[in-house]
């Protein structure tokens, strides 16, 4: 996921991610206060080039306030993210 401050820089790194590797756009969301968050979803080596590729492009257009990979999110992930629930494969006891 990345987090940015601006909706042109939230949207350029979403395209770019897209265009970097084959990761898949699962979620756009406005927090609040000009804030903005793209996830997507992919094995974690292209996850991982596609949101380097984005922050790079969202830092050139607006302010870059976070991101993160998380590999293998836990399954309890998809409680919080509902839009994501049908990406994540239930973690073995």
């Amino acid at each position: 996921m990345i987090e940015t401050k601006g909706y042109c820089a939230i949207v350029e790194a979403a395209d770019t991610m897209l265009k970097t590797s084959g990761v898949r756009l699962v979620s756009m969301e406005r927090i609040g206060s000009s804030l903005l968050t793209v996830m997507v979803v992919g094995d974690v080596g292209a996850v991982e080039a596609a949101v380097q590729a984005g922050c790079e492009h969202a830092k050139k257009l607006g302010d870059l306030i976070a991101y993160k990979v998380i590999p293998r999110p836990h399954d309890e992930v998809a409680a919080v993210l509902p839009s994501m629930a049908k990406y994540f494969e239930p973690v073995g006891e």
